[in-house]
């Protein structure tokens, strides 16, 4: 029988784990208990406004990437402030994630504005690649 898939998982799934034996001495309050606590325990989803998952397999290895995107359900705050060099880390990651963002849509702009232009048929500079070419080679 193949475990249900992670997300899917209930409180009975980790039960029906437990020794028969055992779980027959476990008085009702107990499982109840224990049902209660797993419930709490196993996580749960949220819908995401972006949630873009992709590998990239290279010859020696393989990576993942994923961006999820989406509000923040969770009850308490983190038991710890990023300090140090883990804040330094953190800023130059955002500042690198944002000049290359940058980058991709400004290159994204031009070569739809390049292609639009070939489609319409401007040529703002006649004849001058060419003429280059010439004075380089000699021709």
């Amino acid at each position: 029988m193949n475990p249900p898939d992670y997300r899917s998982r209930s409180p009975g799934y980790y039960l029906e784990k437990i020794d028969p034996d055992i779980l027959a001495s476990f008085k009702p309050e107990q499982i109840e208990a224990i049902t209660s606590i797993l419930k709490q325990a196993i996580p749960k989803s949220s819908p995401k406004i972006v949630d873009f998952r992709f590998t990239v397999d290279l010859i020696f290895s393989r990576f993942y990437l994923v961006l999820l995107v989406g509000k923040d359900f969770r009850k308490e705050q983190r038991q710890y402030k990023a300090r140090g060099i883990t804040r330094v880390g953190n800023i130059i990651t955002v500042i690198i994630l944002l000049i290359a963002t940058n980058l991709t849509i400004s290159a994204l702009i031009l070569l739809i504005a390049y292609l639009f232009k070939s489609v319409i048929g401007l040529d703002f500079l006649p004849n001058h690649f060419s003429e280059t070419l010439k004075k380089i080679w000699g021709k």
